[in-house]
């Protein structure tokens, strides 16, 4: 599979040929769901957290006599009627992250980037840097190449561009080594750089 490689100007700057390995796979969406649910659950944090009967600091000494005091017959303080007072079934600290063997999660990667070559959403930039902060001519740019809804993987990146990316909605930037399934299927259209894509082969043959 034969792609061309291109530059902001839209000029092509050559041609590259993509590893079947890599992005020649059939499209497994059972794969890439169970991606982004094991990355979203990893990423989810239960901070919610009750003090039940055993976890209140309080006497245990009965608080009145049995009989005699004209109100309510109670034990200790700790009980979930008064303020204070350890909570019934309240929510717990708890972890929801579950683990992904490593082979299933490059095969979901690998699935996503074939999806992408596969439905012409894949674009092989130069190189993804810029010589001053422009978001406005930046965004043009993009807009002019079909970009405005894209992810750019880059092999490292150039804080002119990234700043200049910032505040374009719908566009972000990553390295390589950062690259998941979950940012792949946002966008619509996925750019990786000639540098990044030589990573990003070395990585997942």
């Amino acid at each position: 599979m034969k792609f061309d490689i291109i530059n902001f100007d839209g000029a092509k700057q050559g041609e590259v040929s993509l590893a079947k390995e890599v992005f020649g796979l059939e499209s497994r969406a059972d794969l890439m769901h169970r991606y982004v649910m094991w990355q979203e659950q990893n990423g989810r944090v239960k901070t919610a957290h009750t003090k039940g009967r055993s976890d209140v600091a309080y006497s245990t000494k009965k608080i009145v006599r049995q009989k005699g005091s004209g109100g309510a017959r109670h034990g200790d303080r700790g009980v979930n009627l008064f303020r204070g007072g350890g909570v019934t079934f309240g929510p717990r600290l708890h972890t929801v992250s579950h683990s992904m063997p490593k082979k299933v999660r490059v095969l979901a990667i690998k699935t996503a980037l074939s999806t992408k070559a596969t439905a012409k959403q894949l674009t092989i930039l130069d190189e993804a840097k810029l010589n001053e902060v422009k978001t406005k001519q930046l965004s043009a740019d993009l807009t002019k190449l079909g970009l405005a809804n894209a992810l750019f993987v880059v092999d490292s990146v150039d804080e002119k561009f990234a700043l200049s990316a910032r505040n374009i909605p719908h566009v972000k930037v990553i390295p390589s080594s950062a690259l998941n399934v979950y940012d792949i299927l946002k966008a619509e259209n996925l750019v990786i750089t000639k540098d990044a894509l030589s990573l990003i082969e070395a990585r997942y043959k």
